[in-house]
């Protein structure tokens, strides 16, 4: 079972940080809307009332994130980024329902949403906090 565990943990990890990785790419490679084309991501996260700048902003902290998750030891950063991406994609969920988005555009959101919660849930014990009892 433990194997099992372990290769479930690695495969929602690695499909996590890819997806996180790629979205965070392109959330900073984003154009400003001059009357020229702009990647689906301005037009969308203007849709769901933020503002631009919003995307550099969650672009950012998901390498990082990404990078937490993957690197060995520091148990309590990977705790913060498991939580990061908690409330980034739960909130992105909340906002597509906010909006009266269909289901299948929560899709993306809730697939890595079920990622993190799986990963988080998984981890080996020596990438959890240990605490230390009186």
């Amino acid at each position: 079972m433990a194997k099992r565990n372990r290769i479930i943990y690695w495969i929602a990890t690695i499909w996590l940080a890819l997806g996180m990785l790629a979205t965070g790419i392109q959330q900073l490679l984003k154009m400003q809307v001059d009357g020229a084309l702009a990647p689906p991501g301005v037009y969308g996260i203007q849709h769901l009332g933020y503002p631009v700048y919003f995307l550099t902003l969650i672009g950012v902290w998901k390498i990082p994130g990404v990078a937490a998750l993957l690197v060995p030891k520091f148990p309590l950063l990977k705790e913060w980024a498991y939580a990061g991406f908690f409330f980034l994609l739960s909130g992105a969920i909340f906002s597509h329902v906010a909006v009266g988005h269909p289901v299948s555009e929560l899709f993306p959101s809730a697939l890595l949403l079920i990622l993190t919660l799986i990963s988080w849930y998984l981890r080996p014990a020596d990438r959890k906090i240990i605490s230390v009892s009186q």
